[in-house]
């Protein structure tokens, strides 16, 4: 009995060495936006790429407030990836306080730059408002607070000479829901920064009448970067048969330090050789090019995603 057991033990012990050992899996957690943005359906089919593309990883997409949420939860270690506004990483990098940044975020590391976002002010027709001074007196949400969004209204009434002050009734609200009160008439307009096409606006202009606020081009200029002249061009949303000069802000793929520099770079790697399908989740990735991926970053480069630009010439 004795001697069974001790063979037992040693058979146990020869398949336990035996066996192969099983690899780390990798998580990787990507921060997107609300779901009726652009960065969420990104997330999700970058998600799916990543996941059947990268051995031994498990990936998720958490859906969030955004650009702010998102750079935090990257510097606290519980993201692996996330989509931001170039203007918010730059204040996140230098820890300004009035943009939700306590201290500055020394963690973050860039993947790319990828779409540029454009401001989008939808007013409602009979509001009678063409360009942003008209938006005076005018009930208003200018997305969550201290979101990517709210810290791009701050910034661009202000270059255009005005305040929250101004305005008849500022509304802090995501997309979807600042949508749902012009619907019912409880607000004026809403300003949104997101990539074109975006699913609330969409929604709105299907069934309502509305306008497309011009911002001129020189409050961009007046901005400076990472803020850019840009246009939503004519048939973007449905009723809208001109061009509407606005601002663009590039968006960034950010990672953080504790990232593998291998998961970085396959993060890079895979990015690019899947634009396509990319694309067939949003439009807005139309605007992702290895050209412009490492233009204008204010943070560094991942070490990572820095060896795929070397592969590819873009850094010598």
């Amino acid at each position: 009995m004795f001697h069974n057991i001790k063979l037992g033990a040693l058979v146990a012990g020869i398949i336990a060495l035996s066996a192969p050992v099983a690899k780390a899996e990798t998580f990787i957690n990507i921060l997107t936006g609300g779901t009726s943005g652009v960065y969420y359906p990104l997330g999700v089919a970058l998600s799916e790429i990543y996941g059947q593309n990268m051995a031994d990883t498990r990936v998720q997409v958490q859906s969030t407030k955004a650009s702010v949420e998102n750079l935090n939860l990257l510097q606290q270690g519980r993201g692996e990836l996330a989509f931001a506004l170039g203007d918010s990483v730059k204040d996140a990098w230098e820890g300004n306080a009035d943009a939700g940044f306590k201290a500055p975020l020394s963690k973050l590391r860039a993947i790319a730059a990828i779409y540029p976002n454009f401001i989008q002010i939808a007013a409602l027709k009979d509001a009678n408002a063409t360009t942003i001074t008209d938006l005076k007196g005018k009930s208003i949400s200018v997305g969550a607070a201290k979101s990517g969004t709210e810290l791009n209204a701050r910034k661009i009434f202000d270059a255009a000479g005005m305040s929250y002050d101004d305005l008849g009734k500022v509304e802090y609200l995501p997309f979807s829901e600042s949508v749902e009160l012009m619907k019912n008439r409880q607000l004026d307009a809403t300003f949104q920064s997101s990539g074109l096409g975006n699913a609330a606006l969409k929604d709105l202009s299907t069934t309502q009448d509305v306008t497309f606020v011009a911002i001129p081009a020189d409050i961009a200029d007046k901005l400076g970067a990472p803020y850019k002249p840009g246009v939503i061009p004519a048939g973007t949303y449905p009723g809208q048969d001109a061009d509407v000069p606005t601002v663009a802000i590039t968006n960034i793929l950010v990672t953080q330090s504790d990232v593998s520099d291998e998961e970085a770079y396959q993060m890079t790697k895979l990015l690019f050789e899947n634009l396509d399908t990319l694309k067939a989740a949003h439009a807005a990735a139309g605007g992702i090019s290895l050209e412009a991926a490492i233009q204008g970053l204010p943070i560094p480069l991942h070490p990572g995603a820095e060896k795929y630009y070397k592969e590819k010439g873009l850094i010598k």
